[in-house]
C-alpha cells in the first residue's frame, strides 16, 4: 500500500470549507434575525410619536418586526380610533390615531395582530386638551365698542367656576385697572366681566385671562391670552332681535332629533339665555329641555325626542337681554314666537365640510387669512370651538392662537389667528369628530387639510366705519318717515347733524313714527351725531378710494365674487332683478361697490347673499343718492354723498347714510347688520 503525502493536506482544506461554510450560516442567520427573517413572531419595538392630546389626530409609525398584509392595530381601553393602517414595509406600519375629546388621560396599550400572532404591547399616552379662550366680545381689536357693555370671553371646555374671577380675568386701560364683577355660566362656558361703570369713551382697553384659569381636571390656559379694543362714545340703547332660527318659522318635516337654534342680531348676556327665557312648547305642554349659547345664538336641547308629526312653538322672552342690558325686541328678520312641525323620522346622517378657505394644499395664502370651513348641515355652536376647530403651523406641532366663531345662517365656521400667520409656511387646519350638527351627529372622520402661506396680505379689508358701526340711519338735512303702508322700525341708531329735523307723517318723530330701536341723536349737545357725520365723510373716502375694480352699470342677474366693482355713472338693480354676492366660503369675503353717480335699486330687486357672505362686509359708496324701490330687499352699508330714500315696505340689511341730504323711508325695516 503506498501513503498518499497530499492526505493531510486535502482534511485540512476539507476542515476549512466546512468552517467557511458553517460561518456563513451563522451570519446568514444573525442577517435574518436582525431583519425578523426566519422567525414566525411579530415584534412591535416602538411608536412615534407616543403621545397625543384629547381632540387630535395623530399620525403615528409603528416599528417592529414581521409586520405583513393584513395586519392590524388594536388599542387598549377607549378613546382611541385606529384608522387608515398601511404596512409600509416587514419594520413598518403607519396609521391615524383619532382621540376622542373625552377619551381618558394616561397610558394606553398598543399591539399589532396578523397572521403570524399578536406582538408584545407599546405604549400611547393621551394627554389632557388644555382649555383655551374660543371666542371674544368685543373681538379681538374691535373699535367703536359701546361704553356700557359687559366683556365676555368663551372658553373650550367646561372650566371650574372658583377659578374665574376678578383675579383672573382682568380689564385695564393703560396703567388702570378696571373694577368689575366676574360670572361664570357654566351651561354655556362664557366668562363675563361688568364694570362697576361705563367705560371711559374713545380709549383703549385691554383684557386678560390668566394662566389662573383652569378648568374641572386642573389644567390652566397654556399662557395668558390677551386682547384689546377701543370703546366709542355712545353707549349701546339698540335691543336685540331674533335674525334667523332653526327651524325656520313654519317649518315642517322637522327631524324628531333636532336641537332648536335661534339667532340674536348681536350678543347676549349668557346668564339670561335659559330654559326659563328660551322655552319649547307642544300646545300648552312645555318640553323639558336644556339650554345653551355661543357666539350669537342660543340653543335648545330637549331632553328626548319631539313627537311626531306635531306642531311645536318656540319663544325666547324679554328676560334675555343683551351685553348693555337691553332686552328682546321684536321686529327681527325672524318671528319669535316660531312654530314648526315634526316628521316622522330621526336622521342619523353624519355632517360633511363641503368646502374650505383656503382650499387644500393651497399655496401663496395671504397670511392675514381667516380659515373657514363650510358644513353640509347646520351645526351645534357650542360644538364649533378651539377644540374641535384648530390650526397648526409652521409645522405640526405649533399650536396656532385664536378665535371661532360659526355663522349658522350659512353653517361656516371661522377659525380667527389673532396675529398675522408666519410667511411661507406650512399650516394644517382640523375639525375633530367633536363638531356636531343639531341632531347631535358628529362628523364621521376628522377633516385634516394643509396650505402654504405667501408673504404679503390679500383681500379688501372692510371700510373702517369707525362709530357709524351702531347706526342704522344718519343724515345731513334730517330724516322723514311715513307708516302709511306699515310700521317703520330702524333698529339701531339715527344720528341728524346739521339740520335736526326728524318727521313721521308731517309730525316731529314719536315713539312708533318711526319705531327707533336705538337712540336718536339729533344735532345733541354731546356731539355725537356730528362725529357719526364726520366719520361718514371719512368712511365714503374710504370706499371710494380704493383703486378701481371690474367695471360694472347693470348688476341684475349678476353672481359676483368679493372685489372691488366700479362705475363711472350710474350702478342698477332692476325691477325683480336679483344680485348675489357669492363667498364661497369665506366668511371675511368684503364687496365694495364704486358709484360714480346714483345708485337705483328697483322696485321688488333683491340683493342676495350664499356661501358665508355677510351683509356687514358689503359697502356701497354712492357719489350722488341711492333710490330702493318698494319690495326690495336691500344688502349692505350705503355711505352716500347725497340722500338715501325707500319705497314701501322694502328690508334693508345694513345701513342708510347721507352726508349732506335727506333719509327717506316709507313703512321699511332697516337693521345694523351683525359682525
Amino acid at each position: 500500500m503506498s501513503l498518499n503525502v497530499n492526505k493531510p493536506l486535502m482534511w485540512k482544506y476539507a476542515v476549512e470549507k466546512i468552517s467557511l461554510g458553517l460561518g456563513m450560516v451563522l451570519l446568514l442567520a444573525v442577517l435574518m434575525a436582525g431583519c425578523g427573517w426566519g422567525s414566525s413572531k411579530t415584534t412591535l419595538t416602538s411608536i412615534a410619536p407616543s403621545s397625543g392630546t384629547q381632540g387630535a389626530a395623530v399620525a403615528v409609525t409603528l416599528t417592529g418586526t414581521n409586520f405583513v398584509s393584513g395586519s392590524t392595530i388594536a388599542v387598549s381601553g377607549t378613546g382611541i380610533t385606529v384608522s387608515s393602517p398601511t404596512v409600509a414595509s416587514r419594520t413598518s406600519i403607519t396609521a391615524t390615531f383619532t382621540i376622542a375629546l373625552n377619551a381618558p388621560t394616561g397610558a394606553q396599550s398598543v399591539t399589532v395582530t396578523n397572521s403570524l400572532g399578536t406582538s408584545g404591547h407599546q405604549t400611547f399616552t393621551v394627554n389632557a386638551l388644555q382649555p383655551t379662550v374660543t371666542s371674544t366680545n368685543p373681538a379681538i381689536g374691535a373699535t367703536a365698542v359701546p361704553i356700557n357693555r359687559k366683556i365676555t370671553a368663551a372658553f373650550s371646555k367646561p372650566m371650574n367656576p372658583a377659578t374665574i374671577s376678578t383675579a383672573t380675568f382682568t380689564l385695564a386701560s393703560a396703567t388702570t385697572t378696571i373694577t368689575g364683577v366676574v360670572a361664570y355660566d357654566t351651561a354655556s362656558n362664557i366668562a363675563t366681566f361688568a364694570p362697576a361703570a361705563n367705560l371711559a369713551a374713545n380709549t383703549a382697553f385691554t383684557a386678560t385671562i390668566t394662566t389662573g384659569a383652569k378648568d374641572l381636571a386642573g389644567d390652566s390656559l397654556a399662557s395668558n391670552f390677551v386682547w384689546a379694543f377701543t370703546t366709542s362714545a355712545v353707549s349701546d340703547t339698540t335691543a336685540p332681535t331674533v335674525s334667523s332660527t332653526n327651524p325656520a318659522s313654519a317649518a315642517t318635516g322637522v327631524t324628531l332629533n333636532q336641537k332648536i337654534a335661534a339667532t340674536f342680531s348681536k350678543a347676549m348676556d349668557p346668564t339670561t339665555i335659559t330654559a326659563t327665557t328660551f322655552t319649547l312648547k307642544q300646545g300648552t305642554t312645555a318640553v323639558a329641555g336644556t339650554v345653551t349659547y355661543a357666539g350669537t345664538t342660543a340653543t335648545f336641547t330637549p331632553t328626548a325626542n319631539l313627537a311626531a308629526s306635531t306642531a311645536y312653538t318656540a319663544t325666547i322672552s324679554t328676560g334675555a337681554t343683551d351685553l348693555a342690558g337691553n332686552a328682546l325686541a321684536g321686529g327681527g328678520s325672524a318671528p319669535n314666537p316660531w312654530t314648526f312641525t315634526t316628521g316622522a323620522t330621526s336622521t342619523a346622517s353624519a355632517p360633511t365640510v363641503t368646502s374650505t378657505v383656503p382650499a387644500d394644499t393651497a399655496t401663496g395664502v395671504g397670511i392675514n387669512q381667516a380659515i373657514n370651513a363650510t358644513f353640509s348641515t347646520g351645526m351645534d355652536p357650542a360644538t364649533i370651538t378651539t377644540a374641535t376647530f384648530t390650526l397648526a403651523g409652521p409645522g405640526t406641532t405649533t399650536v396656532v392662537t385664536g378665535t371661532v366663531t360659526y355663522n349658522v345662517a350659512s353653517n361656516v365656521a371661522t377659525f380667527t389667528p389673532a396675529a398675522n400667520l408666519a410667511a411661507s409656511a406650512l399650516f394644517t387646519a382640523t375639525v375633530t369628530t367633536g363638531a356636531k350638527d343639531l341632531a347631535g351627529n358628529p362628523l364621521a372622520a376628522n377633516k385634516v387639510w394643509t396650505f402654504t402661506t405667501g408673504t404679503a396680505t390679500v383681500g379688501q379689508a372692510p371700510v373702517n366705519l369707525r362709530s357709524l358701526s351702531t347706526f342704522a340711519a344718519v343724515a345731513g338735512a334730517g330724516l322723514t318717515n311715513s307708516n302709511s303702508g306699515g310700521q317703520t322700525t330702524l333698529n339701531g341708531d339715527v344720528g341728524l347733524s346739521p339740520t335736526a329735523t326728524c318727521l313721521g307723517d308731517g309730525s316731529p318723530c314719536s315713539a312708533l313714527d318711526p319705531k327707533i330701536n336705538g337712540t336718536l341723536y339729533a344735532n345733541d349737545p354731546a356731539g355725537i351725531a356730528a362725529k357719526a357725520k364726520a366719520d361718514l365723510v371719512s368712511a365714503y373716502n374710504d370706499g371710494a378710494g380704493r383703486p378701481p375694480g371690474t367695471v360694472e352699470n347693470d348688476l341684475s342677474g349678476m353672481t359676483l365674487p368679493p372685489g372691488v366693482y366700479t362705475s363711472g355713472s350710474t350702478m342698477s338693480i332692476a325691477v325683480s332683478g336679483v344680485l348675489t354676492l357669492d363667498a364661497k366660503g369665506d366668511a371675511n369675503a368684503v364687496w365694495i361697490f364704486q358709484v360714480g353717480s346714483s345708485l337705483t335699486v328697483n322696485n321688488s330687486a333683491q340683493v342676495l347673499l350664499i356661501n358665508g357672505a355677510k351683509a356687514a362686509n358689503v359697502f356701497w359708496a354712492v357719489a350722488a343718492s341711492s333710490a330702493i324701490g318698494s319690495n326690495a330687499s336691500f344688502k349692505g352699508s350705503v355711505l352716500a354723498v347725497a340722500s338715501n330714500s325707500v319705497g314701501t315696505l322694502s328690508v334693508v340689511d345694513g345701513r342708510l347714510l347721507s352726508e349732506t341730504g335727506q333719509v327717506t323711508l316709507l313703512s321699511n325695516t332697516v337693521t345694523v347688520p351683525a359682525p
